[in-house]
């Protein structure tokens, strides 16, 4: 059984795509480190790179090619200034010169070295090849972006040692639903506090502490910068940001110098039903507007869902308890991220495998049960919270006009939230006794819809609104 982190869930990167973007920027980073440990980084004389199925079908318009350049170029996802992005890449792209790894300056043309394949490969929808001269002769690579910025080689698959690694790692390994309840009664603990248990089998409780402090804050300067930038979104469609213009009709007239301060006036304002839906509406678009503008997000589970859970955990802090706190902020985090687990490892996370219902279903499950937990849920209404989120879902198409994570990416993520939410209430007031659908089946049926929906609704800007609505119509 894989043993998934709650880190591996959560990751800090650069928009706008964890499959299209992330994935092949660590894909990148994975082939170097091949190259290195066979001591062929040195004899590298040329690169080429070959983008197959959905990575080329959306790649020009999720990034896909600007990701493999900061890749190759030894660039950090987490921590590069992300205003330097623009120049590296102009850099390149002009000089036709890449300094690989920041360390050996080859040549590189990313308009003839990037190959766009429209082809698809057998083991999944985002595939990519790295291709190195060396010698004279050719040697390659071939990675999957399975979302989430995951990345495998398709011999992982197969690979009985990985199996028994992952199988070794957790205390109390979780696969479904059932056997995390199962753990939950048997120890006596919430949810939160089992996730808690596994990760400290891996890592110190400060390290734990000092990670999820630094997701968080990615997330709130995440959702400060959304609501504080005005102006356009790149890549063509002339979409106006819309978080700016809702916080200025939201805010008070408090001062403020930083997020965190930012965070405490927002508790001030009113609280009416319509101001509530405003603001979570608000804080999903402002995340995913800094996304789709290619700064800094945390991939939760994806980048195009990324605006979810930080949204909702914002509900909870700024609506529902003044009081809450990073031990409140910690718990959600926790839940959330076990939660996530559970469809990578049943299903998918991937829109190019499963549409997006696997992207903002899977997001909104993980934040309803992380707010079911602070509000007061068992375990089992946690868990019925993830259902009823996912539950109405299922069937999600992702068709993004232009490729872009724009429309409809943006406002899915707050249509998100603000469903997550509700499914957390009607949990609450569920009985565990009367529920007809567990976790575990929503799980399967959508693995289900996800391998019978059509290959045009996945990811691929064949099909749906991508199709409907052209270039010309924006």
């Amino acid at each position: 059984m894989e043993c998934i982190s709650v880190f591996d869930m959560l990751k800090i990167g650069v928009g706008p795509s964890s499959s299209h973007t992330l994935g092949p920027w660590r894909a990148a980073e994975r082939w170097i480190k091949e190259l290195k440990d066979s001591k062929k980084f040195d004899k590298v004389e040329r690169i080429t790179v070959d983008l197959y199925g959905s990575l080329s079908l959306t790649g020009k318009g999720h990034a896909t090619d600007y990701a493999v350049i900061l890749g190759l170029y030894g660039a950090d996802p987490e921590r590069i200034p992300i205003d330097t992005l623009e120049s590296i890449i102009a850099t390149v792209k002009s000089t036709h010169t890449l300094l690989f790894n920041n360390e050996v300056a080859i040549t590189f043309d990313p308009a003839t070295d990037i190959v766009f394949n429209r082809k698809f490969l057998p083991f999944h929808a985002n595939g990519m090849k790295f291709t190195a001269l060396i010698d004279g002769r050719k040697t390659s690579s071939t990675f999957y972006s399975i979302g989430g910025g995951f990345v495998v080689k398709e011999e992982r698959k197969v690979s009985k040692k990985n199996h028994k690694i992952f199988e070794n790692t957790f205390p109390y390994p979780i696969r479904l639903g059932t056997e995390l309840l199962a753990y939950c009664k048997e120890l006596d603990l919430p949810v939160s506090s089992v996730v808690l248990e596994n990760e400290k089998s891996i890592r110190a409780m400060d390290t734990i502490d000092f990670e999820l402090h630094r997701i968080w804050d990615t997330m709130l300067e995440c959702m400060y910068t959304g609501c504080h930038t005005e102006g356009h979104l790149p890549g063509g469609l002339n979409v106006r940001r819309r978080a700016y213009d809702m916080y200025e009709n939201l805010k008070g007239d408090i001062p403020y110098n930083d997020p965190q301060e930012w965070l405490e006036t927002i508790r001030q304002t009113e609280v009416k039903f319509r101001q509530i839906l405003k603001w979570v509406s608000c804080f999903a678009l402002s995340v995913n507007e800094v996304n789709a503008a290619l700064g800094r997000v945390v991939t939760a589970p994806t980048n195009g869902s990324a605006g979810v859970i930080p949204s909702v955990l914002m509900y909870y802090l700024v609506i529902e308890n003044h009081e809450g706190d990073f031990e409140h902020i910690k718990k959600f985090l926790l839940v959330a991220g076990e939660i996530g687990s559970i469809f990578k490892k049943n299903a998918t996370i991937s829109a190019a495998m499963g549409g997006c219902q696997a992207e903002i279903g899977v997001s909104s499950a993980m934040a309803a049960a992380g707010l079911c937990e602070l509000l007061g849920g068992s375990p089992e209404q946690v868990l019925i919270a993830a259902e009823i989120a996912m539950e109405h879902h299922l069937g999600l198409t992702c068709d993004p006009i232009g490729g872009l994570v724009q429309i409809p990416c943006i406002e899915r993520n707050a249509m998100g939230a603000l469903k997550a939410i509700n499914a957390a209430e009607l949990a609450l007031n569920t009985d565990p006794k009367n529920v007809k659908v567990p976790l575990d089946k929503v799980v399967q049926t959508m693995w289900e819809t996800a391998k019978d929906m059509n290959t045009k609704y996945k990811e691929t800007s064949e099909g749906g609104l991508a199709v409907s609505v052209n270039l010309s119509d924006c």
